[in-house]
Formats: structure tokens, C-alpha cells, sequence
């Protein structure tokens, strides 16, 4: 590599090829499995009793639940600990948490999605965990009554516990759980609990109530919330990564001299996936970064893929090209009956396309961690907000050529995930500059490098095609989408063992809640090189604007209210159907609105049902959309906590609102090509509408709230402006100059 002032220049631990072979193949899969072990638990207090792994009594009362996933405002941090809490019988008023290490064996997600593993994605920690939390809190208090029986000398049969008490009623005792902690002992074999033992619905005390509130709201209100980017070390020093372009390209010649004379700064350092600057200050770490943003040139010759030929724009025409190719290779994602066949026969087949650009995670948390790494490169500790436990220690440890029960995780909150706090990048970036600087790094990204480096949701094309009846009757169905497989990417193992599915980009491309008898979702992968990753709502953020969209030409061919037609089609699917009336009746649908419109649309997520209406108007001369009011229900099964549930509806809104509206990444010559939010803009309080929640009860087992928020929004807002203009927006983000081209 050819370098100017070469004596500030520091040498990498690892060269590229083994950082990437480290970090980058340390993807979503690795989370998958449970393949990864892990720091070891922290030691029980002398002063407390351990009934299980989950939960520590303490002689002062106080209940510690282990929580095994990380809290980004979707609520776990206070639905999990009440579903243990729950079973416990504990006084709520007790109760607080400890982040559980990153330990998927003992702390593994028993969801099919996860099968074990351990992180905080897609909406399955509340389903996951549900069983098993409740078991293992029942079991505490199994532990507890047989203690306190024994001492007392009575039958177990006889004791009952309250809010944190063991009872006998017939001698009118009692005994705090913290009592009973300080003689206790934990038997060799603990209380055998099946589910037949667990508390029914009905005799619920704290799961379903709206006045107990969130346990983070207090500490964040008042500022002494700890998110990553508050995490202080001492001895520490500050660092940012000017960051490669794209996947693989690499420093070729740094010229450090002009970073090298801030004042502050300790080291400039070529690293694999970029250029280093270490200082005593933040400040002085960004005043260098964009010093030698001039300074450097990139070696492209590796990228992924060839990606750097990459260009987003340019390639609209092959992707739609491809869509309908004879030499197209599609693979099923979901089917059911016979899909080519309908279509074949159908009276009438109605097609249309639709579109959904890259777009960012714009969490407002930059991407940052602090690692120290021990002396002979064997050991480190890390301070990080991370949706993946595994996944960080498994990087630094894959680093560090070390094991993973050397890495200790101190897990802060996240200043926002979405998806983006999964992929470890920058735990491997901080660990190599530690490691290589010999130096405790607190790494942060500048929001520009934050969104050069994006994980972004991919591009999408779909083409849409429905067949109709001689009565109008929707009779068959297919959806073929066109994008790089984020499977691919994310989660290669379970991309080639399932024979090259996408289960990310193609999730909620189904139609399990409509009455269609003959459907088939596809794919057809595109390779671009991209780093393309999980995103809120991941595949049913595009696909179901497609499918929703579409259900809208279709009734309009058919001479049908929207509503009535999805109505219909959810005849056989009573929870859809709830939702869907619910929202209907919430907007008074069928009242006309001077200058205004509604639109309407569905959609599922891991088993939560929810559906939208969104009031709009449009000015067609700048051709921006304003959407004035939005109402919205769901039904995630059995509600763990009511107010969590109407905030995630709410946040999901608000996410989807921006991303329908507002959000795209350009690529060119494979870089990222917007760099801050000045040209990455997210909806502003000033655009936010009226948003009305909705909870409609089941009694479902508990889903997931974090993402389901999201799909309904950008067809529904979609819907109402063909409503309102009769012309049909088929890109995502529905920008003004696309409005304006639609109308012309």
C-alpha cells in the first residue's frame, strides 16, 4: 500500500481476507444456531437464592430476571420479566432485570425463526419466550412454597402465594420471598412444571394491565438511561472509521498528514474495511475523518460481486427485464394449489408492477462500541447496544482468533435497531482497531460513515398477476419478485440449505389469511454486491404495498368497494376480518371528505394480524402528499402489555409513514450515494398525522408487536391517493416528483 507520513500510519492486526473471513461471514446465521457459546454467568449472590437460570431472589425482596434480549424501545425489557413475574406470583413493585450473556444454550429462543438462538429480531421475543418464562417462573415459586412448607412443617398443597408473600391460611403465616431466600436452598433436581400447571388467562394479575407501565420509561425521561453511545471507560480514547465505499473495497494510498496535525489526535491507521483515526476527543476523531476524505484512494478491485459496477438507477430496466424473461430462474417462495394453472383458465388476468427503492436504517443512535482488549490479544470486554449477543461476541472472538467464552458483553441500550444493530460490523471494526492501537477504543461513527457503511433494505421490482372468473370471482394468484436475496447475504447457511430461499426479502409475500384458493409468491435473484440486510417489517414492508395495491386494481376491476372485497376474502380467517372492520369503523369509512381520500390495507406478520386506513390529500402542483389522519388495529394474540402494544403500533406508523413517503438510498459505482439526513430526509413531527390505535382481542397465543405496525401503512396511503386522483403509484417512496410524473 503506498502511503505519505508512513510512521503515523498503523499496521492492521489482520489483513482483509481474514477480517472479512472473521466478521463479515459472522452474519444473521450465526444467531440462528446455537453454535456459539458465550461469556459465563455472572456469580449468584451469597445474599440471594438462584431458583433457576432465569431468576434471582434477593433477602431484600427484590426479584432479578434475566433478560435475554436487547431493548429498543419495542418493550421486552418490561413484558418479559411480567411474563416470568407472573407465574412467580412477585410484587411488580421488585422487580428489575439483568441482561442475560450471550449465552444461547441456556438463553436460546425457542421460535422456529431462531430455533435456539439468541437476539432481538423480528418480532418473536414474546412468543419465543412465552413458555419458557413462565415455566421458569412457576418453577420459582414451586422452589419457594416447598421452602417455606418445610419450615413451617405443613403440606406444600396448603401454602398459596400473593404479590410476593407465601401464605398459610389455615395458621394465618406468612413469609416474604426474601425471607424464604435467606434459608433456602435450591434442590439437586428442580420442581418438574408442565404447561398444564400454568396460571389460565383469567387468573392473570399483572400480564394484560394497561396502569403498569414500561420499567425504561423513568430512566430515559430523565436522561439516566445508558445507551452505547453514553458507555465510558477509563483509560479510553476516541476513534471513527472512514468507511469504505462498498463490501471489500479497501484503503490504497492515505495521506495523513493533515489528519495527523489535529490537535488531539493520537494515530491514523489503514484498516481492512477502511481508514482509523484515533484522538483524545470525538471531535477531533470527525475534524481528521473529513480532512482525509480527500486524503484517500480505494482499491475496488475486490468488491463483492463486482459492486462497485453497480448503479441503482441503471439497473431499474434490468431488473424489469428479467421479471419476464425466458431465462429467468424463479424460485417459490410460497404457494398454495395451482397458480399457473388458474391464471390459465381464468376469464380475465389482470397484471401490474410496482417498485421499492434501497433505504437506510436511519437509526438515530449512530453505530458505536467500546472494546478493550487484554494485553496478549486473547481476551476482551465490549460495551455495546447490539440486537445479536452472539453475534458480537462470536466477531470479536472471530478477531481475536480467540474463543467465544473470552469476550464479556456489557449489553446498553439501543438508540434504535430496525434491524441495523443484527449485522456486528462495528464490534469486529472496534476490536481490530483496539487490538491493533493496544489501546481501550470507543468507537463512534459520523452519521455520514454510518450511512456509507448501510446494511440497507434492497431494491424491489414485482410483477403482480390475478385471474379472474366469468363472475369476477378472484380465482388465481402470483407474485414474482425481483431483488438480491438478503438470505444470501445475512444468513447464508439457512439460504443454501434451503435451496437458495430468501426467507427475509420473500416474508410476507403470502396469503394465508385471504380466501384464495389457487397462489404463488417467487423469487428471482438478483446479484449485485450489495450489503443488504434485515429491515423493520423486512419483506412485508414492499411486499404486501405490492399485494395490497394490487388487491385495490383488482376490485377496482371488478366494480367493488375495497373493503367489501377484502371483507370477503377474509370470510374464512376471523381475526383478519376483525381488524380489517375494526379499522373500517374507526375511520367512518364510507363518510366522504372534501379534497380528501381514504385507503385501506391488510397485513400479517408472524402471526399478528393488522390493518390501516390513511386520510389523504395531495397537492398537485408540488405533488406532496399529506396524510392527515391514520388509524390503525392489531391483533397480537394474547396482549402481555397493553400500552407497549399501542406504542409499537404507533412507532410502526410513524416508521412506515417515512419510509412510504420520504426515505431512498441512490447507488453509484456501488457507494451509497446520500450522506446525511439532509439528503436522506425522515418524516418530521410537522408531516406526523393523527394516529388512532386499536388493540382487537383474540385468544390467540401471543405474536410479536415490533414490526407489524409497519406493512399496512404504504399501501393504504397509496390506495387513498388512487382513491383520490384515479391514478396508481407504484414506487416506494412515494416522493413529489413521483407523484407529479404519475399524474401528468
Amino acid at each position: 500500500m503506498n502511503t505519505v507520513n508512513d510512521k503515523s500510519i498503523g499496521k492492521a492486526a489482520m489483513n482483509r481476507r481474514g477480517f472479512l473471513a472473521t466478521s463479515g461471514g459472522l452474519t444473521f446465521s450465526v444467531a440462528i444456531g446455537v453454535g456459539l457459546g458465550a461469556s459465563s454467568q455472572p456469580a449468584q449472590s451469597q445474599s440471594a437464592l438462584k431458583p433457576n437460570v432465569w431468576v434471582t431472589i434477593g433477602v431484600d425482596d427484590s426479584v432479578v430476571v434475566m433478560t435475554p434480549t436487547g431493548e429498543m424501545g419495542q418493550g421486552t425489557t418490561t413484558a418479559l420479566p411480567m411474563i416470568l413475574a407472573e407465574e412467580l406470583d412477585a410484587d411488580w413493585s421488585k422487580v428489575s432485570i439483568e441482561y442475560a450473556p450471550a449465552n444461547p444454550r441456556v438463553y436460546g429462543n425457542t421460535h422456529p425463526l431462531l430455533n435456539g438462538g439468541q437476539a432481538s429480531l423480528a418480532s418473536i421475543a414474546i412468543p419465543g419466550y412465552f413458555t419458557p418464562l413462565r415455566i421458569a417462573g412457576a418453577q420459582a415459586r414451586r422452589v419457594l412454597i416447598n421452602a417455606a412448607a418445610a419450615r413451617w412443617g405443613v403440606e406444600a398443597a396448603s401454602v398459596s402465594t400473593d404479590a410476593g408473600v407465601v401464605i398459610h391460611a389455615a395458621s394465618g403465616r406468612r413469609l416474604r420471598y426474601g425471607e424464604i431466600a435467606a434459608f433456602a436452598t435450591v434442590p439437586a433436581e428442580l420442581p418438574a412444571i408442565t404447561v398444564a400447571d400454568l396460571k389460565k388467562p383469567e387468573q392473570y394479575k399483572l400480564i394484560g394491565r394497561a396502569d403498569l407501565g414500561r420499567k425504561d420509561v423513568l430512566e430515559k425521561v430523565t436522561g439516566q438511561a445508558k445507551f452505547g453511545i453514553d458507555a465510558m471507560v477509563p483509560g479510553m480514547v476516541y476513534a471513527t472509521v472512514l468507511e469504505s465505499p462498498m463490501d471489500g473495497a479497501r484503503p490504497d494510498f492515505v495521506n495523513t498528514a493533515e489528519a495527523m496535525a489535529v490537535p488531539g489526535v493520537i494515530q491514523v491507521m489503514a484498516m481492512p474495511f477502511g481508514v482509523a483515526v484515533l484522538a483524545n476527543t470525538a471531535e477531533a476523531t470527525h475534524t481528521a475523518r473529513n480532512v482525509l476524505k480527500a486524503k484517500v484512494t480505494w482499491n475496488t478491485t475486490e468488491t463483492r460481486l463486482n459492486a462497485v459496477r453497480f448503479d441503482s438507477d441503471a439497473a431499474k430496466e434490468e431488473y424489469a427485464r428479467h421479471a419476464k424473461s425466458a431465462d429467468a430462474k424463479p424460485v417459490t417462495a410460497y404457494k398454495k394449489g395451482e397458480a399457473d394453472q388458474a391464471l390459465a383458465s381464468a376469464a380475465r388476468v389482470l397484471e401490474g408492477t410496482y417498485w421499492s427503492e434501497h433505504t437506510a436504517h436511519a437509526q438515530m443512535e449512530p453505530m458505536n462500541c467500546v472494546a478493550r482488549v487484554a494485553a496478549d490479544g486473547q481476551s476482551a470486554e465490549l460495551w455495546v447496544g447490539t440486537q445479536a449477543p452472539v453475534l458480537a461476541v462470536g466477531a470479536a472472538a472471530g478477531v481475536l482468533k480467540t474463543t467465544p467464552d473470552k469476550i464479556r458483553l456489557n449489553q446498553m441500550l439501543l438508540g434504535g435497531g430496525f434491524g441495523r444493530r443484527i449485522t456486528p460490523d462495528i464490534i469486529a471494526q472496534t476490536v481490530a482497531i483496539a487490538n491493533a492501537s493496544k489501546r481501550t477504543v470507543k468507537l463512534i461513527l459520523t452519521r455520514e460513515d454510518d450511512m456509507a457503511a448501510s446494511r440497507p433494505r434492497q431494491m424491489t421490482h414485482h410483477v403482480m398477476r390475478a385471474g379472474l372468473d366469468a363472475k369476477g370471482k378472484l380465482v388465481g394468484w402470483k407474485h414474482r419478485i425481483v431483488s438480491e436475496n438478503v438470505d444470501a447475504v445475512a444468513a447464508p447457511p439457512r439460504f443454501a440449505a434451503t435451496g437458495g430461499k430468501d426467507y427475509i426479502g420473500w416474508q410476507g409475500s403470502d396469503l394465508p389469511y385471504y380466501g384464495i384458493d389457487h397462489w404463488t409468491s417467487e423469487g428471482v435473484r438478483e446479484l449485485r454486491g450489495m450489503r443488504v440486510h434485515a429491515f423493520r417489517g423486512i419483506g412485508a414492508g414492499y411486499n404486501k404495498f405490492a399485494i395490497e395495491c394490487f388487491l385495490d386494481e383488482v376490485a377496482q376491476a371488478r366494480k367493488m368497494d375495497p373493503l367489501a372485497m377484502r371483507l370477503e376474502l377474509t370470510a374464512g380467517s376471523p381475526r383478519a376480518r376483525a381488524v380489517i372492520q375494526a379499522v373500517a369503523d374507526m375511520s367512518d369509512w364510507t363518510r366522504k371528505r372534501q379534497g380528501r381520500a381514504l385507503g385501506l390495507a391488510f397485513a400479517d406478520y408472524h402471526g399478528t394480524v393488522a390493518a390501516g386506513v390513511a386520510e389523504v390529500s395531495l397537492d398537485a402542483q408540488s405533488g406532496k402528499i399529506t396524510v392527515h389522519q391514520y388509524w390503525t388495529a392489531a391483533d397480537p394474540g394474547l396482549v402481555i402489555q397493553p400500552e407497549s402494544v399501542l406504542g409499537q403500533l404507533e412507532g410502526g406508523a410513524v416508521y412506515g409513514l417515512s419510509v412510504a413517503l420520504l426515505e431512498e438510498l441512490t447507488i453509484k459505482g456501488g457507494a451509497v450515494q446520500q450522506t446525511n439526513y439532509n439528503d436522506y430526509p425522515v418524516l418530521r413531527m410537522a408531516d406526523m398525522p393523527e394516529i388512532h390505535t386499536r388493540i382487537v382481542r383474540s385468544d390467540a397465543a401471543p405474536t410479536g408487536m415490533g414490526e407489524a405496525g409497519v406493512g399496512p401503512v404504504a399501501p393504504a396511503i397509496a390506495n387513498a391517493v388512487a382513491q383520490l386522483t384515479g391514478k396508481r403509484l407504484r414506487a416506494l417512496p412515494m416522493t413529489p416528483a413521483r407523484v407529479k410524473s404519475a399524474l401528468a
